[in-house]
């Protein structure tokens, strides 16, 4: 059975996306720690970080820092914070956010009712940013789309 990430890539589930690659998409988590987090997932169904090969881990980690650059110009945080967890989804993903402090950087800080037009206005920053950093071939044509620009 496929995982929910799965789903969301092949838009059987909805998705905001930002990027989309052949080996990678990063869409937006529907429960915020900051405003802008994003989740860099492979297309491949991976159970976990410590099952991803090199080349995997090296293009996610890619992926995740002009994600995190865009984040950073399009909120004007000081940081953007990479966290690994795995816990909820069992497909390897990568969390994104713009930070400011440690302090806020946990899992019980997520929000779960966050209206779906502040989530769009969120991910729509985060593509533009994209895109002003020379990017847009990566950004998908449509919000919810995963397939390439």
């Amino acid at each position: 059975m496929s995982t929910v990430f799965t789903q969301i890539i092949e838009g059987q589930i909805p998705g905001r996306f930002v990027w989309a690659d052949d080996v990678s998409v990063v869409f937006s988590t529907i429960a915020p720690i900051t405003d802008g987090h994003m989740l860099v997932v492979p297309r491949a169904e991976v159970s976990q970080y410590t099952d991803a090969d090199d080349a995997l881990v090296a293009h996610l980690a890619v992926v995740a820092k002009e994600v995190g650059r865009a984040q950073q110009a399009a909120f004007g945080s000081p940081r953007a914070a990479v966290l690994v967890a795995g816990f909820e989804v069992e497909h390897l993903h990568l969390h994104v956010l713009p930070a400011w402090d440690e302090q806020s950087l946990r899992f019980d800080n997520a929000r779960h009712d966050v209206p779906a037009e502040e989530l769009d206005a969120a991910a729509e920053r985060v593509r533009e940013a994209l895109r002003q950093a020379g990017h847009g071939g990566r950004v998908p044509a449509r919000l919810g789309s995963a397939a390439l620009a």
